[in-house]
């Protein structure tokens, strides 16, 4: 039926072209009986005709833009003062703008004197193939519709999805923009965001910073937890409460692994992550605690 459709339209469209098709010989052959004035006074009011039909193109276009950027901006400063959060801020602008654009070509249409009747019902049907070729397309706007209302992850957000990780930028009417550690802009597709895994990182004010320490086979584990629940207990940045947790993790091959668990704010992780590194880097040897090297014992015996 759709296709039936289409053609039927198409058939029309075709019509209405022959139809276009005959005005114009009957207008040439019109021509060919007037004078030579006469067909240089008709040609200069076609001219005329056309050269205003142009400027109105231009300044309809001119106009059109000027109006559509004030909208935006005025849309944009009163999203601003009403603190409207930055992801529902550029997904509206960038919609906006494109409806506005569309706005604008139909009416420049309009004015040269299209009849767009024809267009628009053959439009109407061929948009309909149109959507199912751009299934992804419309699923991708629909995944931006989906992220604006159940917010799994905002503007400014650091988030790892699709296998790409970084900080929000913008969240477009069909893309995510991604920025990541390194500074590249990645362009994520919002139809498998709305649908796929994300680690939000910032979703929650604190984090937990999971961490493993060796110590060699016949040192001291009750004094290397005393170590690292000193160093945690200077660093401020760690959270007192949920409390600090060193305990025996493993007894691996070479080495006797502790565990050591401590919440700080998600902003702090990273910075309390390496710090942690350097400082147990540098006191374990200081207190007599040596770090393990892989071992191997090979026994030999006489055949």
């Amino acid at each position: 039926m759709i296709f039936s459709s289409i053609l039927a339209q198409a058939a029309a469209a075709s019509d209405s072209i022959a139809i276009s098709a005959e005005s114009m010989q009957a207008a040439i052959a019109s021509l060919s009986g007037l004078t030579v004035a006469e067909i240089v006074e008709y040609l200069v009011n076609a001219g005329l005709t056309l050269g205003s039909k142009i400027i109105q193109i231009v300044l309809i276009w001119i106009v059109g833009r000027w109006l559509s950027k004030r909208l935006v901006s005025m849309l944009k400063n009163m999203m601003a003062k009403k603190k409207t959060d930055a992801s529902i801020q550029t997904f509206l602008v960038s919609f906006i703008d494109i409806v506005v654009l569309i706005i604008l070509l139909i009416i420049i249409i309009s004015v040269v004197g299209i009849d767009t009747s024809s267009f628009v019902a053959l439009f109407a049907s061929a948009g309909v193939a149109i959507g199912m070729a751009l299934s992804g397309t419309l699923q991708n706007f629909a995944g931006g519709v989906m992220v604006l209302l159940f917010r799994p992850y905002k503007v400014g957000d650091f988030i790892e999805a699709q296998g790409q990780a970084g900080v929000v930028k913008e969240i477009q009417i069909f893309n995510t923009l991604i920025q990541t550690g390194d500074n590249r802009i990645i362009i994520v597709p919002n139809g498998p965001l709305s649908t796929g895994i994300i680690n939000n990182y910032s979703r929650e004010k604190t984090r937990r910073i999971d961490l493993s320490y060796s110590i060699s086979y016949g040192d001291d584990y009750e004094l290397a937890k005393s170590v690292l629940l000193d160093i945690i207990g200077k660093d401020e940045r760690i959270a007192k409460t949920p409390a600090p947790f060193v305990e025996l993790g493993s007894l691996g091959a070479s080495s006797i692994d502790i565990t050591v668990r401590v919440w700080c704010n998600a902003a702090d992780y990273w910075a309390i992550y390496f710090d942690m590194n350097k400082t147990v880097y540098k006191t374990f040897p200081e207190k007599g605690l040596n770090f393990p090297f892989n071992t191997m014992t090979v026994e030999m015996k006489k055949a």
